[in-house]
């Protein structure tokens, strides 16, 4: 496999780009969507205003990625290659996709929306939700221990089917804590 190291790649055609091992790269205002990425290998790279959007990323190896002002809609985020699978979000649209069954410990979701994504029985030990929108988000057999919710928003986790040992959630939105229980709090 082709090998490409501390490259910049700017408004390049998907198609130019070749399945490859790329470390240290830039990607700037790249159209991904609906394109095969699989087996592609990725390693402190940065994303900056790209579009992966149902973006095929079966086994793909993402490690100690930062996606900048992403669109990542749709995405099957398990399909990916999960060994050291590491990733940073910041003011990324991530709606729709799926997290299942991942280890992501330390993620940080910044600024982002993470609307309707399935966090089903995925490990988010650790991880920071800084102003990201859980609307209608998934959390079911989810490790949530030690991460930080304090800003997030819009969230529903149900505290009997989550592992939320030091979990921190801000006074102000454990609304979303409670709103299994039908109880009004005024």
């Amino acid at each position: 496999m082709k090998y490409f190291s501390e490259q910049k790649f700017t408004k390049t055609d998907f198609s130019e780009l070749e399945k490859a091992d790329y470390e240290s790269c830039v990607f700037t205002d790249i159209n991904f969507s609906g394109q095969n990425l699989s087996d592609f290998k990725f390693s402190d790279c940065d994303f900056k205003d790209c579009d992966l959007s149902n973006a095929k990323i079966h086994q793909t190896a993402f490690r100690d990625i930062v996606f900048k002002n992403c669109k990542m809609i749709g995405l099957s985020f398990e399909d990916a290659h999960s060994f050291n699978i590491s990733f940073k979000f910041e003011d990324c649209i991530l709606d729709h996709s799926s997290f299942y069954q991942l280890d992501i410990r330390k993620t940080t979701f910044k600024n982002s929306s993470l609307k309707e994504v399935d966090f089903t029985e995925a490990n988010l030990s650790n991880s920071f939700f800084d102003q990201s929108i859980l609307t209608d988000a998934v959390f079911a057999r989810t490790i949530l221990d030690n991460a930080n919710l304090k800003n997030a928003i819009n969230f529903s986790i149900d505290p009997n089917k989550n592992q939320l040992k030091k979990t921190k959630f801000a006074k102000d939105n454990l609304a979303g804590l409670l709103d299994r229980l039908q109880i009004i709090i005024e």
